[in-house]
């Protein structure tokens, strides 16, 4: 791997959005690579000092202000295994102490009030639990329950939390209850099976009840203002092709509305008082996130295939510039439609210079509520470096083009995805733009567990796979991994692997290994709470009793690296692994 500047994407130093303390807007958070690992740094607007807050090995990804700027807290973990306790520290730097009295546990949430009011949401064997901490008091639980929740914002005066909950048995579309600090419940919102509401942010006018709700009424993602003190509702309702989210400016006057369509974004200011949606000029492509300033300046990270991000605000300025030479461009994503057994597919393309057909990377999203989108990936841009064109495929099961897209995966969980996967992998090399001996069956997480199922159930199509942090075998996963997750498989199958065995065994891609005939290469994390190391053990130990071709990269932390090094480490095995086994070494 001659050229470096696949390694030089990953190693340019990046930021992202910054937050702010809502009583003390100048002072902000925001994480950054610059030190080779993601860690969490502070930032004063004022004086223009910027403090590295956290420096821990495997890095650290969760962190916020309280409301006056005081006091920095962050979420710590061990080795990446997201089971840990909230840690705070002064703004300014200093020792960093155990937050609360709490026992470590998975987050749920966190919710700091102006009072010094501590709201802790925790998730773990016992369920999910949410504890009220007032100063100089014992935490006192005011929420429990063995379903998966989570905590979900406090209201301005802090006399209500919004607490997102699936008591009903289904975390994929949750119901919402607005508790008092007692306890008590004041309200409940939910829209009954297969849809569900979630909380987007109470207004931050003082005095006023009223939440931002998310919800998907007419089958896609919209918002509706919602008073729990009287029941009244408002819909939102916009004339907007695609899917919509909101937060509030800070003034309560307007909502700073999010449209996201055939995977790029856009911005709106949509005033209360007077119903006008205006539109936010902002670059075509993807935003990592927005948010209004007190002044009524927005701040947004834009970003695209072909450029890295930026941290920009609607006054033209460029608001936040990490250290060092940008990332290297890369080259810009193609969209591509193909007819599949379920509807019309949305897939992603990204081409080397030259003439197809290509060797081929069908690199699959995770989630798999989540998308593939026009945004800068490192990783993307470095098979495009050497020579492979990649494919994104935003199969059913995924978000952004309505709820029964994104539901439709729990018919038969894996081998839909699948479908639409080789419906668009038939049409690339139909085309002349994919080698058919050359086609590479890649992703992480999901997008692992989609690889390892598709060269079991699709032999014939793939020519190696690349796996990161899979399942591999789904009923020992389901056995190890932590309790948000179980309780997420039981809505996507219906039942526990005890209750609905057949559904299980289908969908695990062990069921399928003895039909693998594809090199294949495995990473995984040694703490990964969510893809568990003993069920890709199991796999593993199959592939080897059928002397199928195989390695595997382990990496002693959990489900992906904050580690700038490490990532390289684990691409460059990735694309070395593809080439040797496609004899292009």
């Amino acid at each position: 791997m001659s050229d470096e500047r696949w390694k030089q994407r990953f190693r340019a130093a990046r930021v992202s959005l910054p937050g702010w303390a809502r009583e003390a807007p100048e002072r902000s958070v925001f994480r950054s690579n610059a030190s080779g690992t993601w860690e969490i740094y502070t930032w004063d607007r004022g004086t223009g000092e910027q403090r590295q807050a956290t420096s821990r090995p495997n890095g650290t990804l969760m962190g916020g202000l309280d409301p006056y700027g005081r006091e920095l807290w962050w979420f710590a973990d061990t080795d990446g295994d997201e089971f840990g306790v909230w840690m705070r520290q002064p703004f300014e730097g200093g020792e960093a102490v155990a937050a609360t009295p709490l026992e470590p546990s998975y987050p749920a949430g966190l919710a700091l009030g102006r009072s010094g009011r501590v709201l802790v949401g925790r998730s773990g064997k016992h369920g999910t639990s949410v504890h009220l901490i007032d100063p100089g008091r014992e935490p006192v639980t005011i929420y429990a329950h063995a379903e998966n929740a989570y905590l979900g914002g406090l209201s301005r005066d802090e006399e209500l939390i919004a607490v997102g909950h699936s008591e009903h048995g289904d975390s994929r579309h949750p119901a919402l209850r607005i508790v008092r600090p007692d306890g008590s419940t004041v309200a409940e919102l939910w829209d009954g099976p297969g849809k569900g509401v979630g909380p987007s942010g109470f207004s931050p006018v003082e005095g006023d009840p009223r939440l931002l709700v998310d919800h998907e009424r007419r089958g896609k993602e919209e918002l509706l203002i919602w008073n729990p003190l009287t029941g009244e509702e408002q819909e939102l309702v916009f004339d907007l092709p695609g899917e919509v989210g909101a937060s509030w400016f800070p003034d309560g006057s307007a909502l700073l509305v999010s449209h996201g369509h055939e995977a790029r974004d856009e911005l709106f200011r949509y005033d209360l008082a007077t119903g006008e949606l205006a539109r936010i000029d902002t670059p075509r492509g993807c935003l990592g996130g927005a948010t209004a300033r007190p002044d009524g300046t927005v701040e947004y990270s834009f970003t695209c295939a072909a450029e890295p991000p930026v941290i920009r605000s609607t006054t033209g300025a460029v608001v936040l510039t990490p250290p060092g030479e940008p990332a290297p461009p890369s080259v810009p994503v193609e969209d591509l439609w193909v007819d599949g057994p379920g509807g019309r597919i949305h897939a992603l393309v990204s081409k080397p210079e030259g003439e197809g057909p290509f060797p081929t990377v069908f690199d699959v999203h995770g989630g798999p509520t989540a998308q593939d989108v026009d945004a800068f990936n490192p990783g993307t841009a470095a098979w495009v470096d050497h020579g492979f064109a990649v494919v994104q495929v935003n199969y059913r099961g995924s978000t952004g083009y309505g709820s029964a897209w994104r539901d439709a995966l729990e018919e038969k969980v894996g081998l839909i995805e699948l479908e639409d996967i080789k419906a668009v992998r038939d049409k690339v090399v139909e085309t002349g733009l994919a080698d058919p001996e050359k086609l590479v069956l890649a992703g992480g997480s999901w997008g692992g567990y989609l690889t390892l199922l598709g060269i079991g159930t699709q032999p014939d199509d793939w020519s190696v796979a690349v796996s990161a942090v899979p399942v591999a075998d789904y009923v020992a996963a389901y056995e190890d991994e932590m309790e948000a997750l179980q309780a997420f498989d039981r809505s996507l199958f219906g039942g526990s692997p005890a209750e609905v065995p057949d559904k299980y065994r289908e969908s695990s891609p062990i069921t399928y290994v003895d039909a693998v005939k594809v090199p294949v290469l495995i990473l995984a994390g040694e703490n990964d709470p969510r893809c568990p190391i003993r069920q890709i053990d199991n796999y593993l130990a199959r592939l080897a009793d059928r002397d199928i071709p195989h390695e595997v990269y382990r990496y002693d932390a959990g489900h992906g690296s904050l580690v700038v090094e490490e990532r390289i480490k684990q691409t460059e095995a990735e694309i070395t692994f593809a080439r040797k086994s496609l004899g292009l070494l």
